[in-house]
């Protein structure tokens, strides 16, 4: 067996399982889980009708790479989002779909490392655990970047001393970032362009929450975007990846795409011709609908600021809270241990919020997740006020 398999944590969701066995919540209250980061927005009809309309494709064997027609439009797509130069993106060299980031994520890892260099792939701290697991089975150490409210919730490249940069071959970076909803800025991720560049380390920009932000005027940048902006034509050493789970509230499509460095692209694209999932064609199909379509998206985001702003009303003399500029969750202190928290708020109140500890691991002597919840708003609004209602009465009690 692969010997990092050993070296696994349990998933959060699993410690999480563990945490609430035996506790019987009040009878009297319905469930209301906002611990998974799964949306629960209505899925687009554009989606649904194009699945419909082209079931018969269920007929044919899809090809890995997509079809030319899904890599047009994702091409588009990131031109006009991340204001790159029409054209900028080949959608034959520097456009792969897959089958949601997870998968692309972690069998990107494996594509990567070379065991035998003893490679680093660094990581946010707290992260999704998909970016831990990938280095684990590739063989490399994982190591650890606290994300800490001092320093807006992203990793400070400047604390990593230059002995870790020359064994980094991966650093996997989150913006917007799970849980914190912090945003990287520009500069940030061009001066990661520049370590990249010195010590020829590839960056994986997990953009998957990239559509979901308060200012319509302020969308987040991305890599691709900060690439261009230093004149980074060929984004040598930036892959990013997206994905319709969030900004289509579509999870069980599966869909989503890798873009950047032609040649990471290409050798990626080989390794996935072995084993990665590809997309079945009325999958593709429904893809381009929803890349090609905006107005969803804005009204997506239009949710969930009503949901953020009514949330964080009802809580604001109790717990008062900052409100992310991206992603949809809160990412709050905890008056009592956080594990203590949520098996408490779940016995007294049957919400589910998921322990800070439970995304993070001790790095630098200081546990980041520690003493935090994250709690994902993605139930309709009414459930989330009431939530909110519940968690109210609940820190009274404290």
């Amino acid at each position: 067996m692969n010997p990092g398999i050993a070296n696994l944590h349990p998933y959060p969701f699993e410690k999480l399982r563990r945490l609430k066995e035996g506790l019987k919540p009040e009878a009297d209250r319905y469930p209301i889980a906002l611990s998974v980061g799964e949306p629960q927005h209505a899925v687009p009809d554009m989606i649904r009708n194009a699945i419909i309309s082209n079931i018969q494709g269920l007929m044919k064997y899809p090809t890995s790479s997509g079809i030319p027609e899904l890599r047009e439009a994702i091409s588009v797509w990131l031109a006009s989002r991340f204001e790159l130069k029409a054209g900028s993106v080949d959608p034959e060299r520097q456009v792969l779909p897959v089958a949601g980031t997870r998968e692309a994520l972690f069998s990107f890892a494996q594509a990567l490392i070379d065991r035998a260099e003893n490679p680093i792939v660094l990581m946010p701290n707290p992260f999704y655990q998909i970016y831990e697991g990938a280095a684990l089975l590739a063989g490399a150490e994982p190591r650890y970047l606290n994300t800490l409210p001092q320093n807006r919730f992203v990793p400070d490249f400047t604390s990593v001393p230059e002995a870790i940069w020359r064994r980094c071959r991966l650093i996997y970076i989150c913006s917007p970032g799970n849980p914190s909803g912090s945003v990287m800025r520009i500069d940030e991720l061009q001066q990661l362009i520049d370590l990249a560049d010195r010590f020829d380390f590839v960056i994986a920009s997990d953009e998957c929450y990239s559509e979901i932000y308060r200012d319509e005027d302020d969308p987040p940048p991305g890599l691709l975007q900060a690439a261009r902006a230093m004149n980074h034509d060929s984004f040598r050493n930036c892959v990013v990846f997206h994905s319709l789970s969030k900004r289509s509230n579509a999870p069980g499509l599966r869909s989503g795409f890798v873009a950047g460095d032609a040649r990471i692209i290409a050798q990626f694209a080989k390794y996935r011709s072995y084993h990665g999932c590809t997309l079945p064609l009325p999958t593709q199909l429904a893809s381009i609908a929803a890349w090609s379509d905006e107005n969803h998206v804005r009204e997506n985001r239009r949710i969930y600021r009503s949901k953020f702003d009514a949330v964080c009303s009802v809580l604001a003399e109790v717990w008062p809270m900052e409100t992310p500029g991206a992603s949809f969750y809160l990412w709050p202190e905890t008056p009592i241990p956080d594990t203590d928290f949520t098996r408490g708020l779940f016995t007294r109140q049957n919400v589910t919020v998921l322990p800070g500890r439970f995304l993070s691991r001790p790095a630098d002597g200081i546990d980041p997740g520690e003493n935090r919840v994250r709690i994902a708003l993605v139930q309709p609004l009414d459930e989330c006020i009431e939530a909110a209602n519940r968690i109210k009465n609940y820190l009274s009690t404290l």
